[in-house]
């Protein structure tokens, strides 16, 4: 599974405050899958995370439909149309709520 890989990642630090930042909106829920632990509520999936060789990636699943991207940080990765990736090295809990909160007025 994914979440043990990420475990035992040298990022598994920054990977478990991304998520205490994810779980901190009481609406949101985690489901570990086989290849990638997502997050999403009852509504619709906000999200995936998983850590890489330099950090922590956090896909969002219509962040294509994002306007304003404040930051400039959403990048296309692979042939995407939907998914927007936000990567990091270093935790910004304000950024990242930034983007859930973005993500999550998507799906209302």
């Amino acid at each position: 599974m994914q979440y043990e890989l990420d475990m035992a990642s040298p990022f598994k630090e920054l990977f478990l405050g991304a998520r205490n930042v994810l779980l901190g909106f009481e609406e949101i829920a985690e489901t570990r899958k086989d290849r990638i632990t997502t997050y999403g509520t009852a509504r619709g999936g906000v999200c995936h995370m998983r850590t890489m060789p330099d950090g922590v990636d956090v896909g969002f699943l219509k962040g294509s439909l994002i306007e304003d991207d404040e930051y400039g940080l959403l990048v296309t990765r692979g042939n995407s149309k939907r998914i927007r990736v936000y990567s990091f090295d270093e935790l910004d809990q304000a950024k990242l709520e930034y983007y859930v909160q973005q993500s999550l007025a998507l799906i209302q």
